[in-house]
Parts: C-alpha cells; sequence; structure tokens
C-alpha cells in the first residue's frame, strides 16, 4: 500500500500494513518509492502520512482511544 509524504509529496510504500491499521503504532516502516531502486527502509511517523488523494488517514489508525466519549455515553 502506498501513502503520501505531507511535507514532500513523495510517495511511501508500506511494509508492514498491520503497523498501519494499529492505533497502537505511532510510526510505520516504509520506503520512499523514488527512481529504479528501491530506497532503504525507515519508521515514519503516521502523523505525517496522507493517502495520495489528500485525505488523511482514519483517526481508528492513529488513534487508540477514538471511540472512549461515545462509550462513555452509551
Amino acid at each position: 500500500m502506498f501513502v503520501q509524504h505531507k511535507t514532500t509529496g513523495k510517495l511511501i510504500e508500506i511494509l508492514a500494513l498491520t503497523d498501519l491499521i494499529n492505533p497502537l503504532h505511532a510510526e510505520v516502516t516504509g520506503r520512499f518509492h523514488q527512481g529504479e531502486e528501491a530506497q532503504e527502509p525507515e519508521d515514519y511517523p503516521k502523523a505525517d502520512l496522507i493517502f495520495p488523494s489528500g485525505e488523511p488517514l482514519p483517526r481508528c489508525w492513529t488513534d487508540a482511544h477514538y471511540r472512549d466519549e461515545e462509550i462513555a455515553r452509551g
């Protein structure tokens, strides 16, 4: 899966999709997708990533407590 780095606009290939969707992981391992050679894997903070369409990552992927208010009201 590819996501986009907010500040550079470059695509990043996510190497472990489970880390991306796990809200307890603040960083994901990926590599910039540029040129013909594969780049070295690096860790990227999820806060710096968006979908290539410009949409932010879902809150349930970035915040482990995204339903706390709903549960407290329930």
